[in-house]
């Protein structure tokens, strides 16, 4: 009877680890996680000279604009035609960048301050994915103006944002916001990203260029062209009343972009960044 039952429990007991191993030899291991897809490249720039200068909006006139922060080009000033940026020296990473980037300077209790970290994305977003896979070059020679240098108060029409860096507990902002010591001050700016596919200019320096509607490009303006984000960091916190810009409130932040990439340098990252989704760096390779 002893050794029946033995033989019973041994029986019961293979039978259970039988099973345990069927169980756990088909169980799925744990899902790996979807790596994240990001249209991207970028462009570091650091700041390069100031004048009252503005080879947009002003061509031809030094002195005519108020004060300027540059970046990128090293020979911007109001004479300044596509050729003087492709022969002229650049600060950004990559030096393949000859483009020349600029916005009105920030000043605290009148005094200029200029940025600790400057970074230029450009990416493939704010559109269909069928739309980004169709993404064209920015076409070399390219001027865009995004902002309102002559805004009057922050409203709907707003594009620039204000926030702080490594402070999420402060919210967002169309005007200054008052950052916490240890951070810094962050502008936001966002470029249209639809091109009219013919003008690399305006008389308004604006209407060549339009922002997507319904996630998809105007008719008026066909061609997906990569979003131009310009993100800048100035070393100043506290008390937002002691902060203006050359042209204003916070809310008459604005940038202007000259676009001196070399063509096939443009088409590469469109290429291979842009259009496949991929997370591109400096060098425009995936990161």
């Amino acid at each position: 009877m002893i050794k029946g039952a033995a033989m019973s429990s041994l029986s019961r007991l293979i039978a259970l680890l039988s099973v345990l191993f069927a169980t756990f030899a088909v169980a799925p291991g744990p899902a790996s996680a979807e790596p994240v897809r990001v249209a991207e490249f970028l462009a570091d720039c650091p700041f390069s000279h100031r004048l009252p200068d503005d080879p947009i909006v002003f061509p031809g006139l030094p002195g005519a604009s108020h004060m300027h922060s540059f970046f990128g080009s090293r020979v911007t000033n109001a004479h300044t035609q596509l050729a003087d940026l492709q022969q002229g020296a650049t600060n950004c990473n990559p030096a393949v960048d000859k483009s020349s980037y600029w916005v009105p300077t920030l000043y605290r209790d009148n005094a200029p301050v200029e940025p600790a970290i400057i970074t230029f994305y450009y990416l493939g977003e704010g559109v269909r994915d069928d739309i980004v896979a169709r993404t064209q070059p920015l076409p070399l020679g390219l001027r865009i103006v995004a902002g309102n240098a002559r805004a009057t108060g922050p409203d709907d029409t707003t594009i620039s944002r204000w926030s702080c860096l490594h402070a999420g507990h402060v919210p967002p902002s169309k005007d200054f916001v008052n950052c916490p010591s240890g951070t810094m001050l962050e502008s936001y700016l966002d470029f249209p990203q639809c091109w009219n596919g013919r003008d690399l200019d305006s008389a308004d320096h604006k209407s060549h260029m339009a922002y997507p509607v319904g996630q998809q490009c105007p008719s008026s303006h066909p061609v997906p062209v990569p979003k131009l984000r310009q993100v800048i960091r100035y070393p100043v916190t506290g008390d937002p009343s002691r902060l203006r810009l050359a042209s204003g409130g916070g809310f008459t932040m604005h940038g202007d972009f000259f676009n001196a990439w070399p063509a096939a340098e443009m088409e590469r990252r469109v290429r291979d960044c842009i259009r496949p989704v991929i997370k591109c760096g400096a060098d425009g390779r995936p990161s």
